[in-house]
């Protein structure tokens, strides 16, 4: 349910901070990637050692570590996560959250990221139900901040009534509910290219580029999320097959033009998400090429355009393209939109690391021909997410 999620956990001070490994391990095994970020109360409660051993990762608790990306560790956190999810969530926390501030590395990834925040409160019932805190929650409620809980019961300071935490299972079940996607693309069939192409050159080198199909692959698992028949038309990567895709695996750009021809006039979308290479050897050496002094010279010819050939010869298929630029993004894509004939283009910088090839991140100016949306940096499964969302509101209605 939760595979390839990227669930971070903030952990304040609270006797409830115990049931956390608990529900760690469950995301886990239910295929989330978590990481947790611990206030110093939280540590009166529970060590961060045991909170890294059944996440795998270290915790984070310190808002100026000099060992962060940048220093900056409160941005790199608030970026990777899905979802941040606060429990227990302490009335002291519930308040500095409400007041908007950023005085620890917890208060201040909440104010920096774009992912939903939850708050799973837990704290003596008299506390609970003060009217500071009734206060607060309210206000938090006004600005669409989830809260799964409080729950009625015995609390560890012998008092009975509201505000006991959930428990593990309870939360692992609101946040299954939470990240669910509506089936937005249910009986719906989607293609998408995915990764470089690799032109031969002879039979030991090849053209290429450096995508990883990252891009690509989250595509195809968000679209199985959606409940699309995906299929997923693959160059040369070393990534598993997203769950419930049927792929096809391909070399060349010709070969990849032969198999999204094969499918595209029966597929609803069409994602042509794949770094194709733009050229290709006139002739393959039949074998491998020897040196023969300093320099070589190799005839390219022009590879195919895949994604205007199959907007070309499909009626009703929506078709959306990728381009991979370096400068001037917005005129490039506006260009290919009408060139190629495309219903949505989605361009990205790949001039940097951070973003593109082989990241783990990207973002995306997406353009069709009545509008434009800008799919902020944050990961490509999120990514992903959003595109397929703006496909199924601009181009499907």
């Amino acid at each position: 349910m939760l595979t390839n999620k990227r669930i971070l956990i903030g952990i304040t001070g609270g006797i409830a901070a115990y049931k956390i490994p608990e529900l760690v391990r469950r995301l886990k095994d239910n295929g989330a990637d978590v990481r947790v970020v611990m206030t110093p109360a939280a540590q009166a409660f529970i060590t961060p050692l045991t909170l890294q051993a059944v996440s795998g990762h270290p915790v984070a608790d310190n808002l100026l570590d000099p060992t962060a990306e940048a220093a900056m560790g409160h941005i790199e956190l608030a970026r990777w996560a899905d979802l941040v999810l606060i429990a227990p969530a302490s009335a002291d926390f519930i308040a500095r959250f409400c007041a908007g501030l950023g005085n620890d590395l917890l208060s201040t990834l909440c104010l920096a990221t774009t992912a939903p925040v939850v708050i799973a409160p837990a704290m003596n019932q008299q506390m609970w139900q003060a009217q500071a805190t009734q206060h607060n929650i309210k206000q938090l409620a006004a600005r669409n901040i989830p809260q799964w809980g409080p729950a009625l019961g015995s609390q560890a300071c012998g008092e009975v009534g509201p505000g006991r935490m959930l428990e593990p299972a309870e939360l692992l079940e609101h946040i299954n509910d939470f990240l669910a996607p509506a089936q937005l693309l249910a009986g719906k069939k989607l293609t998408i290219t995915a990764g470089p192409t690799r032109e031969a050159l002879d039979p030991v080198r090849y053209i290429s580029n450096h995508s990883s199909g990252k891009m690509g692959f989250a595509l195809a698992a968000e679209a199985v999320r959606l409940g699309a028949d995906v299929t997923l038309i693959s160059g040369p990567v070393n990534l598993p097959t997203p769950q419930g895709c049927q792929r096809v695996d391909v070399t060349s750009a010709e070969q990849m033009l032969a198999a999204s021809l094969a499918v595209a006039e029966q597929q609803d979308i069409f994602i042509g998400c794949a770094a194709v290479a733009d050229y290709r050897a006139a002739e393959i050496a039949p074998e491998k090429l020897k040196k023969q002094g300093d320099r070589i010279a190799i005839e390219l010819i022009k590879n195919p355009d895949i994604i205007a050939s199959v907007a070309e010869q499909t009626s009703n298929t929506i078709v959306v393209g990728f381009a991979a630029e370096t400068q001037n993004i917005a005129q490039y894509a506006r260009n290919k939109l009408t060139q190629k004939g495309l219903h949505m283009i989605a361009a990205n910088d790949v001039s940097g690391n951070d973003i593109g090839f082989n990241a783990n991140d990207n973002a995306l100016s997406v353009f069709w021909h009545d509008g434009q949306h800008t799919i902020e940096q944050s990961s490509k499964q999120q990514v992903a997410a959003q595109l397929l969302a703006l496909i199924q509101q601009h181009l499907m209605q």
